[in-house]
């Protein structure tokens, strides 16, 4: 079994973290870390666990009884942690924040996307998970930058669910703003940017072309629902064999035929993605849950490629069925 803890455990990825954690036939979660709730039964902040476990959460790090850490802190938590605590060089890591997906030189994480890194994630030690709006765009446009096919603006348009934002309430996430309404954020600058272009520019090295992302705040709860368009002269059928082949040995990604809808991967682990070729367009939709797919379903994802599991243990979850 695999002995796992979790530092930051309140919030709505670690919610899903540990569900997934305490189903996974593979898994023995040791721990949850949360200062704030420390006594307090799980299911005092994550209801949705009554009956599933009576564990606590505790303020201790027993970090010598676990072979794998996440970390599901705000941004910059992880960093702060890493530099005032011990951990043990035989326990991975895999850290959910954003402190260190850029691989800039200063770290030995490798950044977490197994679409793109899946040989490298499994002989790594410490894994930077990625953002969800970068998970579902890359996933979007990674076929292409492997053909060195990404050589105009691509412009992206992506809604995302409120729990995107997180469990702390703020003027814009309570249900009396966000319901019945809708607005963008951080337009052409979120910080997501840096991540995604840094994956093209991996499999694409003359990759220097505009992402124009508007990113949109949705009246929903959780998903992820994106459409991509940029200049391409090659035909649609072409296209759908680049993708289906890039795609065709990963466990999650799918190429659909039909127009596809958001409750479709939502409490999955899964990306849709549809292709269309309008004139010299392409547009390419992409789709995910954030909470899963574009967080805590990937970080058992990457867990699984760690300790040489099949990569799709644990992660056999079903959207609702209308």
């Amino acid at each position: 079994m695999i002995k796992v803890g979790i530092v930051g455990g309140a919030g709505y990825t670690a919610g899903e973290l540990i569900r997934l954690l305490i189903n996974h036939p593979d898994v023995e979660l040791v721990f949850v870390n949360s200062t704030s709730n420390a006594g307090n039964l799980l299911t005092d902040v994550h209801e949705g666990l009554y009956g599933e476990t009576d564990m606590r959460f505790t303020d201790e790090l027993p970090l010598d009884s676990i072979d794998c850490l996440f970390f599901c802190t705000a941004h910059g938590d992880t960093r702060k942690f890493m530099e005032t605590h011990s951990v043990p060089e035989t326990v991975k890591i895999i850290d959910l924040s954003m402190d260190y997906r850029i691989e800039d030189g200063s770290h030995d994480f490798v950044y977490g996307l197994p679409e793109l890194n899946r040989r490298r994630i499994c002989s790594a030690r410490h894994i930077a998970n990625p953002g969800c709006f970068a998970t579902c765009i890359q996933l979007g446009l990674l076929p292409l930058a492997k053909h060195l096919m990404v050589n105009s603006e691509v412009h992206v348009n992506a809604i995302t669910g409120s729990t995107g934002a997180g469990v702390k309430p703020s003027s814009t996430s309570h249900f009396s703003w966000r319901n019945d309404n809708i607005s963008i954020y951080k337009p052409f600058t979120h910080q997501h940017l840096a991540e995604i272009r840094q994956s093209l520019s991996q499999l694409q090295n003359s990759f220097n072309s505009a992402i124009n992302f508007i990113p949109v705040r949705g009246n929903f709860s959780r998903g992820i629902f994106a459409t991509l368009y940029m200049d391409c002269k090659i035909g649609l059928e072409e296209i759908r064999r680049i993708y289906e082949e890039y795609y065709s040995d990963h466990s999650f990604t799918f190429i659909v035929d039909k127009n596809p809808d958001l409750k479709q991967v939502v409490n999955t682990n899964k990306c849709l993605i549809y292709l269309q070729k309008i004139e010299n367009k392409l547009l390419v939709i992409s789709m995910i849950d954030n909470l899963l797919k574009g967080a805590s379903g990937q970080a058992v994802h990457n867990m699984n490629l760690l300790f040489g599991l099949e990569e799709s243990v644990g992660l056999h979850l079903k959207p609702s069925a209308f």
